[in-house]
């Protein structure tokens, strides 16, 4: 069995597997990684730093989607 950790993401707690980074994150949560900005315990976390942020119990994220349109 995976262990799991803790989280908040826009507001629900979720369990999610220990391990992650934040852009395993967004695959675990199905989010397309190009249409998204992210929040992390109220900062904003560059896109740069995704692969290396690592997903840590407790942590609450914001995650927000781009939307486009006409």
């Amino acid at each position: 069995m995976t262990e799991a950790i803790r989280i908040v993401v826009n507001g629900d707690a979720r369990e999610v597997p220990a391990g992650l980074r934040v852009a395993g994150l967004l695959a675990h949560l199905g989010l397309p990684a190009d249409r998204v900005a992210i929040e992390r315990n109220l900062e904003i976390l560059p896109r740069s730093q995704w692969p290396a942020a690592a997903v840590e119990p407790g942590d609450r994220f914001e995650i927000v989607h781009m939307v486009g349109g006409g």
